[in-house]
Protein backbone atom coordinates (compact mmCIF):
# COMPACT_ATOMS: atom_id res chain seq x y z
CA UNK A 1 0.00 0.00 0.00
CA UNK A 2 1.36 3.46 -0.67
CA UNK A 3 1.28 6.26 2.11
CA UNK A 4 1.44 9.56 1.29
CA UNK A 5 2.63 12.47 3.50
CA UNK A 6 2.83 16.00 2.56
CA UNK A 7 3.65 19.09 4.54
CA UNK A 8 4.37 23.28 3.96
CA UNK A 9 5.49 25.44 6.61
CA UNK A 10 2.58 27.88 7.02
CA UNK A 11 -0.82 28.29 5.93
CA UNK A 12 0.04 30.79 3.41
CA UNK A 13 1.67 27.72 1.05
CA UNK A 14 -2.12 26.28 0.96
CA UNK A 15 -1.33 25.97 -2.77
CA UNK A 16 2.00 24.04 -2.75
CA UNK A 17 0.39 21.29 -0.02
CA UNK A 18 -2.58 21.11 -2.82
CA UNK A 19 -0.24 20.19 -5.47
CA UNK A 20 1.95 17.88 -3.38
CA UNK A 21 -1.22 16.38 -2.99
CA UNK A 22 -1.83 15.65 -6.12
CA UNK A 23 1.27 14.33 -6.90
CA UNK A 24 1.31 11.92 -4.49
CA UNK A 25 -2.79 10.87 -5.40
CA UNK A 26 -0.90 10.75 -9.38
CA UNK A 27 1.79 8.14 -7.64
CA UNK A 28 -1.00 6.13 -6.57
CA UNK A 29 -1.14 6.70 -2.67
CA UNK A 30 -4.18 5.09 -0.85
CA UNK A 31 -4.20 7.22 2.11
CA UNK A 32 -2.18 10.84 2.21
CA UNK A 33 -1.65 12.78 5.83
CA UNK A 34 -0.96 16.35 4.90
CA UNK A 35 -0.43 19.21 7.61
CA UNK A 36 0.81 23.02 7.43
CA UNK A 37 3.76 23.32 9.86
CA UNK A 38 7.25 24.10 10.09
CA UNK A 39 9.78 20.87 10.13
CA UNK A 40 11.48 22.51 12.72
CA UNK A 41 8.45 21.90 14.76
CA UNK A 42 9.17 19.41 17.90
CA UNK A 43 5.77 17.64 16.67
CA UNK A 44 4.56 17.16 13.40
CA UNK A 45 1.41 14.89 14.34
CA UNK A 46 0.51 13.95 11.01
CA UNK A 47 3.84 12.76 10.20
CA UNK A 48 4.14 10.72 13.37
CA UNK A 49 0.07 9.36 12.23
CA UNK A 50 1.71 8.70 9.09
CA UNK A 51 4.77 6.86 10.64
CA UNK A 52 2.23 4.68 12.79
CA UNK A 53 -0.11 4.14 9.84
CA UNK A 54 2.56 1.94 8.18
CA UNK A 55 3.17 -2.03 8.01
CA UNK A 56 5.62 -3.98 6.47
CA UNK A 57 4.84 -4.04 3.15
CA UNK A 58 3.83 -0.29 2.71
CA UNK A 59 6.22 2.17 1.03
CA UNK A 60 6.27 5.88 2.30
CA UNK A 61 5.85 8.40 -0.47
CA UNK A 62 6.68 12.12 -0.60
CA UNK A 63 6.89 14.50 -2.93
CA UNK A 64 10.70 16.37 -1.93
CA UNK A 65 12.93 15.21 1.32
CA UNK A 66 12.59 18.33 2.74
CA UNK A 67 8.84 17.81 3.17
CA UNK A 68 9.97 14.78 5.23
CA UNK A 69 12.81 15.34 7.17
CA UNK A 70 14.55 18.53 8.90
CA UNK A 71 17.92 17.57 7.93
CA UNK A 72 19.96 14.50 6.23
CA UNK A 73 20.63 13.21 9.39
CA UNK A 74 16.60 13.17 10.24
CA UNK A 75 15.77 12.15 6.96
CA UNK A 76 18.83 9.26 7.27
CA UNK A 77 16.72 8.19 10.72
CA UNK A 78 13.62 8.04 9.49
CA UNK A 79 14.47 6.00 6.40
CA UNK A 80 16.40 3.53 9.13
CA UNK A 81 12.85 3.46 10.94
CA UNK A 82 11.13 2.68 7.68
CA UNK A 83 13.37 -0.28 6.66
CA UNK A 84 13.89 -1.74 10.35
CA UNK A 85 10.11 -1.99 9.93
CA UNK A 86 10.09 -3.24 6.61
CA UNK A 87 9.01 -0.41 4.89
CA UNK A 88 9.91 1.45 1.93
CA UNK A 89 10.23 5.33 0.78
CA UNK A 90 9.49 6.82 -2.53
CA UNK A 91 10.93 9.87 -3.33
CA UNK A 92 9.49 12.18 -5.94
CA UNK A 93 12.22 13.72 -7.22
CA UNK A 94 12.88 16.52 -10.16
CA UNK A 95 10.38 15.71 -12.71
CA UNK A 96 8.44 13.28 -10.52
CA UNK A 97 10.91 10.06 -10.85
CA UNK A 98 10.26 7.75 -7.57
CA UNK A 99 13.50 7.29 -5.96
CA UNK A 100 13.75 3.99 -3.95
CA UNK A 101 15.22 3.58 -1.40
CA UNK A 102 15.27 -0.42 -0.99
CA UNK A 103 18.97 -0.22 -2.88
CA UNK A 104 21.84 1.13 -1.69
CA UNK A 105 21.99 3.46 -4.95
CA UNK A 106 18.71 4.86 -3.67
CA UNK A 107 19.73 5.70 0.14
CA UNK A 108 22.94 7.26 -1.42
CA UNK A 109 21.22 9.58 -3.73
CA UNK A 110 18.34 10.42 -0.96
CA UNK A 111 21.84 11.14 1.19
CA UNK A 112 22.89 13.66 -1.61
CA UNK A 113 19.49 14.69 -2.03
CA UNK A 114 19.27 15.54 1.63
CA UNK A 115 22.41 17.14 2.23
CA UNK A 116 21.07 19.65 -1.18
CA UNK A 117 17.93 20.59 0.43
CA UNK A 118 19.46 21.50 3.77
CA UNK A 119 22.30 23.84 2.06
CA UNK A 120 19.69 25.54 -0.29
CA UNK A 121 17.71 26.09 3.62
CA UNK A 122 21.01 27.33 5.17
CA UNK A 123 21.48 29.88 1.90
CA UNK A 124 18.16 31.25 2.41
CA UNK A 125 18.94 31.44 6.39
CA UNK A 126 21.86 33.23 5.60
CA UNK A 127 20.10 35.46 3.18
CA UNK A 128 17.54 36.18 5.87
CA UNK A 129 19.58 36.86 8.28
CA UNK A 130 22.25 39.22 5.98
CA UNK A 131 18.99 41.28 4.86
CA UNK A 132 17.76 41.92 8.59
CA UNK A 133 21.52 43.13 9.23
CA UNK A 134 21.02 45.52 6.58
CA UNK A 135 17.62 46.47 7.74
CA UNK A 136 18.77 47.41 11.45
CA UNK A 137 22.01 49.37 9.89
CA UNK A 138 18.96 51.71 7.84
CA UNK A 139 17.23 51.47 11.07
CA UNK A 140 14.24 49.80 9.13
CA UNK A 141 14.51 46.74 10.62
CA UNK A 142 11.54 47.00 13.83
CA UNK A 143 11.17 43.34 14.20
CA UNK A 144 7.53 41.06 13.96
CA UNK A 145 4.49 41.51 16.02
CA UNK A 146 3.95 38.78 18.45
CA UNK A 147 1.53 36.30 16.03
CA UNK A 148 -1.28 36.07 18.96
CA UNK A 149 -1.36 39.65 20.13
CA UNK A 150 -1.60 40.81 16.59
CA UNK A 151 -4.71 38.66 16.38
CA UNK A 152 -5.81 39.70 19.44
CA UNK A 153 -9.17 42.26 17.90
CA UNK A 154 -10.10 39.03 16.26
CA UNK A 155 -9.81 37.03 19.04
CA UNK A 156 -12.55 39.55 20.78
CA UNK A 157 -14.50 39.55 17.59
CA UNK A 158 -14.81 36.16 17.43
CA UNK A 159 -15.21 35.68 21.44
CA UNK A 160 -18.35 38.48 20.94
CA UNK A 161 -20.07 36.47 18.92
CA UNK A 162 -19.90 33.62 20.92
CA UNK A 163 -17.12 31.48 19.80
CA UNK A 164 -15.55 29.01 22.32
CA UNK A 165 -12.18 29.75 23.04
CA UNK A 166 -10.66 26.43 21.67
CA UNK A 167 -12.69 27.14 18.29
CA UNK A 168 -11.01 30.51 18.19
CA UNK A 169 -7.38 29.49 18.64
CA UNK A 170 -8.03 26.79 16.48
CA UNK A 171 -9.44 29.36 13.68
CA UNK A 172 -6.94 31.82 14.27
CA UNK A 173 -4.02 29.22 14.48
CA UNK A 174 -2.65 30.49 17.82
CA UNK A 175 -2.78 28.61 21.23
CA UNK A 176 -5.86 28.15 23.75
CA UNK A 177 -3.67 29.64 26.67
CA UNK A 178 -3.00 32.87 23.78
CA UNK A 179 -6.58 33.37 23.53
CA UNK A 180 -7.80 33.49 27.17
CA UNK A 181 -4.54 35.84 27.88
CA UNK A 182 -6.46 38.35 25.48
CA UNK A 183 -9.96 37.52 27.01
CA UNK A 184 -8.24 37.82 30.70
CA UNK A 185 -6.60 41.53 29.53
CA UNK A 186 -9.55 42.46 27.85
CA UNK A 187 -11.56 42.05 30.85
CA UNK A 188 -8.87 43.52 33.33
CA UNK A 189 -9.11 46.44 31.48
CA UNK A 190 -12.94 46.99 30.63
CA UNK A 191 -12.78 46.43 34.63
CA UNK A 192 -10.28 49.52 35.40
CA UNK A 193 -12.04 51.58 32.83
CA UNK A 194 -15.33 50.79 35.31
CA UNK A 195 -13.73 52.14 38.56
CA UNK A 196 -12.12 55.00 36.99
CA UNK A 197 -15.83 56.21 35.20
CA UNK A 198 -18.03 56.68 38.52
CA UNK A 199 -15.46 59.03 40.29
CA UNK A 200 -15.13 60.78 36.91
CA UNK A 201 -18.81 61.01 36.90
CA UNK A 202 -19.17 62.52 40.63
CA UNK A 203 -16.32 64.86 39.88
CA UNK A 204 -18.53 66.32 36.71
CA UNK A 205 -21.82 66.33 38.96
CA UNK A 206 -20.38 68.43 41.67
CA UNK A 207 -18.37 70.76 39.64
CA UNK A 208 -21.68 70.95 37.94
CA UNK A 209 -23.43 71.67 41.08
CA UNK A 210 -21.04 74.34 41.98
CA UNK A 211 -21.55 76.27 38.97
CA UNK A 212 -24.93 76.30 39.15
CA UNK A 213 -25.49 77.05 42.82
CA UNK A 214 -22.97 79.72 41.51
CA UNK A 215 -25.34 81.23 38.88
CA UNK A 216 -28.11 80.99 41.40
CA UNK A 217 -26.51 82.59 43.78
CA UNK A 218 -25.90 85.60 41.38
Amino acid sequence: MLIGYARTSTADQEAGLEAQQRDLTTAGCERIFAERISSLAAERPQLSEALRFVRSGDTLVVAKPDRLARSTANLLAIVDELQGRGVSLLVLSMGGQPLDTRGATGKLMLTVLGAVAEFERELMLERQREGIAKAKDEGKYRGRAPTARAKGVEVLRLHGQGVAGAEIARRLSIGVASVFRILREAREGTAEAGSEAPSTARQESTGGARKRGGRVAA
